[in-house]
């Protein structure tokens, strides 16, 4: 478009107070080439009467706008403007609250500020969405147990088309085969009868529900909105084309055969999962001889919390064994229940049931470690527990005793598979080769047609479950349309996978209508923009599909990149690593945000450090430090970059060869509790800026310049230091030399 531009300064909230306006607007007008009588300024600009001014201009034809005043994180209502290019420059928190009022170097940060955010405008352009034709909005749910069918009833009952597969022959799951389930309300002494019946009839029932049951997922081709997903029953296939998806493949038991210091192989001693079989029976009987079990044992943490089987807790376990202990009471007045345990945990209203057994005379609970159970003879058990309540080891006998055993992801086995591949490949086609003949193929819940694989990825010590991005966004999987719900997700007891399942129904319903409006699904769920690489520039290097987070980048024959724009979440990962620098947004590119570091007023008496901080941690912590009046050098610039997956190494160079004296990288944490939006995007950059010395090395120049900083949002108060130490530090080292130059 033909840009006609209006840059309006507010002085409200301190910045008439911190900085001359009349030299701000004077230095825009002289070092962006913007026309005098194009710049206005208002004493407060987010009030009516100051977007009353905007908007008259915008009447007038005014269609690019630079709005200095408050943080782009705040006021964004008010200063939306439809069809207009609008860049929010930090006059507020980034000068006006963080530094010394009236002062030169106060001054000339404000006029950088003005200046970077004009040229942004300058060089970008406004987005147009790319919206696909031909799309569904219909969801697919994978798995027919409690979590699934609240999903697919979620969905459906909020109008949209859903597809259940469960590949079992009934809908339920391990709900289904419960004899009783713990009390739902108040006051929380009744079991209840299990209620996944009634979502059953309902679903079974339901138009806008089609459910394949004895089916499973044979191929999933495609993106957001046009998922081609190949549905495989008894012996026939199908296609159908579905907009979003909801994982809710469940869980299974742990391998009971690895507990056999627990006494697991005595057929006295079972499952809490073969429990229930023998409740919904009748009389609780020991399998060996069919006696009726008067004391009951009950082992929890049975291959949960524990480093040698699953580190994690099952959550749960612990209500299960209360409500089995109610069985066993329940069904003989005279039997007694014993339950052996690391910690009880019953979140919530279940705590109410935990006291109320608490009650009961003829249960017993201790907390223990139990370190054997052994044959105590005429089929009966001897449970040994060490570290009780009594300060001594003790040694009960008992007729029965029941496992708590802990919770797989449905998940794992096929992620474990994988990741064998992976490590046998690694070795030569031989070793795969091998891998593959002497490891069973699990199951496969989506078999997607994805070149960075079939299943949902975990991360490593995630144990299986289907990463989700659990700190930021739960239920997101590294698979944009793909979410994730209930005991994939993580342990769950089946009310919290309710709930999940009906956040989970929610977005999925915002993909598919994000996808609609051509827009980006999470976390930058208002971008219109998308990745438009010059592909005649490509040299096939394939960084851009190795290192995209949500393989929405495949390959052809001839290993040049296509980009599958609906799985694409705008962090610009690709722009970051292509070499070519071929790769730019409507309004974020390389040559934009170099354009802005090279505006950087460069005065041989004064240092300057740039900071590349991420809209999604840092920003924020930085506004929020602002908003406590933290002082941070004036010899700072921060320019917002959408992740640091999105630094290209150009941008360093670009740096120092105008002579920044030092330039910092401000993102997520990354590792195993990565708190990156984007997920990767920390850690990508962090292997890129390894290999930075090298860089500086060419320029001549000390590695100390640029160095990458890792911040949580909650980091505000520690980040202005953080910052201050860093600019002393390259204060230290001395000025750049190719200021000189």
């Amino acid at each position: 478009m033909e840009k006609k531009f209006g840059v309006y300064i507010c002085k409200g909230c301190g910045i008439g107070d911190t900085v001359d306006i009349e030299k701000l607007k004077k230095n825009t007008v002289g070092g962006a080439r913007v026309a005098a009588e194009l710049i206005k300024e208002h004493a407060i600009l987010c009030s009516p009467e100051g977007l009353e001014l905007i908007k008259n201009d915008i009447r007038e034809g005014t269609n690019t706008i630079i709005i200095g005043a408050c943080s782009p994180r705040v006021k964004f209502e008010e200063f939306d403007f439809p069809g207009a290019l609008v860049e929010r420059v930090n006059l507020r928190e980034f000068v006006s609250w963080t530094q010394e009022p009236m002062t030169e170097a106060t001054q000339t940060l404000a006029e950088d500020y003005l200046k970077m955010g004009v040229i942004k405008t300058q060089k970008g352009n406004l987005p147009e969405p790319n919206i696909l034709p031909d799309l569904s909005n219909a969801i697919m749910v994978v798995g027919g147990g409690i979590t699934g069918l609240t999903a697919a009833l979620e969905a459906a009952n909020a109008g949209y088309q859903v597809t259940l597969v469960e590949k079992e022959a009934e809908l339920g799951g391990w709900s289904a085969k419960l004899y009783k389930e713990t009390p739902r309300q108040y006051p929380y002494d009744k079991l209840e009868e299990p209620q996944v019946f009634d979502k059953i009839k309902e679903a079974e029932s339901h138009p806008n529900i089609k459910v394949c049951k004895s089916s499973v997922v044979e191929k999933t081709e495609g993106q957001p909105g046009l998922f081609n997903v190949t549905i495989s029953r008894n012996g026939s296939s199908e296609t159908v084309k579905v907009g979003a998806f909801i994982v809710a493949a469940g869980w299974k038991p742990y391998d009971a055969e690895k507990l056999g210091h627990l006494g697991y192989g005595n057929p006295n001693v079972i499952t809490s999962v073969q429990m229930e079989e023998l409740a919904k029976k009748g009389k609780i009987v020991r399998p060996s001889d069919g006696k009726e079990a008067k004391k009951v044992a009950f082992i929890q943490c049975a291959g949960s919390r524990d480093p040698n089987h699953l580190p994690y807790c099952s959550s749960f376990c612990c209500a299960t064994s209360l409500k089995q202990a109610k069985y066993v009471r329940e069904k003989s007045g005279d039997a007694v229940a014993m339950i052996f345990y690391k910690d009880i945990r019953t979140p919530g209203q279940t705590e109410l049931f935990y006291k109320n057994m608490q009650n009961d005379p003829g249960v017993l609970l201790t907390k223990a470690d139990v370190t054997a159970v052994t044959d105590a003879g005429n089929g009966n058990l001897y449970v040994e527990a060490d570290n009780t309540f009594l300060g001594e080891k003790i040694k009960v006998e008992a007729d029965l005793v029941v496992l708590a055993i802990g919770v797989v992801p449905a998940t794992r086995a096929p992620q474990e598979y994988l990741d064998g591949l992976t490590e046998a490949g690694k070795k030569g086609d031989d070793a795969k080769k091998a891998y593959v003949e002497s490891v069973p193929k699990p199951d496969f819940i989506l078999n997607l047609e994805y070149r960075q694989g079939p299943e949902l990825p975990s991360l490593e010590g995630a144990y299986g479950f289907a990463d989700s991005n659990f700190i930021c966004f739960q239920y997101e999987t590294r698979r944009t349309g793909i979410y994730s719900a209930g005991c994939v997700r993580q342990p769950m007891n089946m009310s919290e996978a309710s709930q999940d399942a009906a956040g989970a129904a929610l977005k999925a319903i915002q993909c598919v209508e994000h996808v609609a409006r051509g827009i980006a699904v999470h976390p930058r769920a208002w971008d219109a923009t998308f990745p438009d690489p010059m592909l005649i520039k490509c040299t096939a290097c394939k960084r851009c599909t190795e290192e995209c987070p949500f393989g929405a980048i495949e390959e052809d024959t001839k290993g040049i990149p296509s980009y599958n724009i609906n799985r694409c979440r705008r962090c610009g990962t690709c722009m970051g690593a292509c070499p070519e620098r071929i790769v730019s947004f409507k309004d974020f590119s390389v040559d934009i945000v170099g354009s802005m570091i090279k505006a950087v007023d460069i005065n041989e008496d004064d240092f300057r450090v740039v900071v590349l901080a991420c809209e999604n941690d840092a920003y924020p912590a930085i506004d929020s430090a602002a908003i406590k009046r933290m002082k941070i050098s004036p010899s700072v610039r921060i320019i917002p970059v959408r992740c640091l997956g999105a630094t290209n190494l150009v941008w360093v160079t670009d740096a120092f060869s105008t002579g920044i004296d030092g330039l910092i990288l401000l993102g997520c944490k990354y590792g195993e509790n990565y708190q990156c939006h984007f997920v990767k995007g920390s850690e990508l950059a962090n292997y890129r800026f390894s290999k930075v010395k090298e860089t500086l090395d060419k320029l001549q120049l000390e590695s100390d310049r640029c160095q990458l900083m890792q911040v949580a949002i909650s980091d505000y108060d520690k980040i202005p230091q953080m910052i201050n130490d860093f600019v002393a530090r390259v204060e230290e080292i001395g000025p750049n030399p190719f200021k000189e130059l």
